[in-house]
């Protein structure tokens, strides 16, 4: 996800960026950091493999805890949430197809987000600016996804309006070009239902799915039931397009800024965050979905966290104004103003 930048105040020094990349670039990871990393990321792959083998089974027919006394009401659901994991698990071993379903969809997912940090932190590197690995967010059992996403933490001052450009949106681009053959085994593996069950969330599709699937022509119908590339490439393509939102110190708040400068930066978020709020609450009237409360939400608290200015506000180039252009595009791409419909 979005990468957090310092807010530090700009140097006075008259170092060329060349000499200011070389002194700026912080210490390799510590054995400590890289084991902080490695066991969020283990953590990550067993929320995501669990989350995959929650939506690849069946519906369950598990029953609550009795209740015969005050306590079994307060121990109610993290006693039925435990034992709903356990029948789940239990279930995925006697089957090991969903497990091998799971497997697909956590290495899928964090393929798409691991290629999202990574190009955040490369990005870094290249500038001389010193960033941490990427943290990895695994999320409880039975959460769609299994994650919470990922993140790198900037330690240093972003030195000029290329690197930031360059830093915002190299993450979003390179999780998108790995999204994208896996949304397309997704989209060619999609097998129909026949039937939509009462209480059903429905996957509306982002503007890619639909281009993929009129050139393979394959139908996209509400009906189709979502294999693990699918739902991961999907998840992925909603991380990308939530954080090109043009808020903050998301990515699209990086971009923003570095293409339009912090005066249209505070205007454009603010307007951004009023159609998320206008969308959330058309999402819950027309398609009974409450998740874009929180992104608004989301979105509310990213525009009270201040964006630094770069030390060098130098113009970026028709290379990099090219880049930004190709980033909307990725947006465009992504973006579906109702991803979810509840029937």
């Amino acid at each position: 996800m979005s990468e957090t930048v310092q807010a530090v105040q700009p140097s006075t020094e008259t170092k060329p960026p060349e000499l200011r990349r070389i002194t700026t670039i912080g210490a390799n990871p510590t054995l400590r950091e890289w084991a902080l990393h490695a066991t969020l990321f283990f953590l990550t792959i067993v929320s995501t493999t669990i989350a995959g083998i929650f939506t690849a089974a069946p519906e369950l027919d598990v029953t609550g805890p009795a209740l015969s006394s005050p306590i079994d009401y307060v121990l109610y659901l993290p006693l039925y949430y435990a034992k709903l994991v356990g029948s789940l698990l239990h279930y995925a071993f006697l089957n090991p197809q969903i497990i091998s379903d799971g497997l697909v969809f956590s290495a899928s997912l964090l393929a798409i987000l691991t290629a999202h940090e990574m190009g955040h932190y490369v990005a870094c590197r290249r500038h001389g600016v010193h960033a941490t690995l990427p943290f990895f967010i695994p999320a409880p059992p039975l959460f769609l996804a299994g994650t919470f996403g990922a993140f790198i933490k900037i330690k240093s001052p972003i030195p000029s309006r290329r690197s930031l450009i360059d830093i915002g949106l190299a993450g979003p681009l390179a999780g998108f070009v790995v999204a994208v053959p896996i949304a397309v085994i997704g989209i060619l593996g999609l097998q129909p239902a026949n039937y939509i069950p009462e209480n059903a969330i429905i996957f509306n599709d982002p503007l890619l799915f639909r281009l993929i699937a009129k050139i393979a022509g394959v139908p996209l119908t509400a009906d189709a039931l979502p294999n693990p590339y699918y739902l991961a490439a999907w998840i992925g393509l909603l991380v990308t397009s939530l954080n090109l939102m043009p808020v903050g110190q998301l990515d699209g708040g990086h971009g923003t800024f570095a293409v339009f400068g912090a005066r249209a930066h505070h205007v454009i978020g603010r307007i951004a965050f009023v159609l998320a709020a206008v969308m959330s609450i058309l999402g819950y009237v027309l398609h009974g979905s409450p998740s874009g409360f929180l992104f608004t939400v989301l979105l509310g608290v990213m525009l009270r966290v201040r964006h630094p200015k770069p030390e060098i506000m130098e113009p970026l180039g028709k290379a990099r104004i090219l880049v930004a252009v190709m980033t909307l595009i990725v947006f465009v791409l992504s973006f579906w103003p109702f991803p979810l419909t509840i029937t």
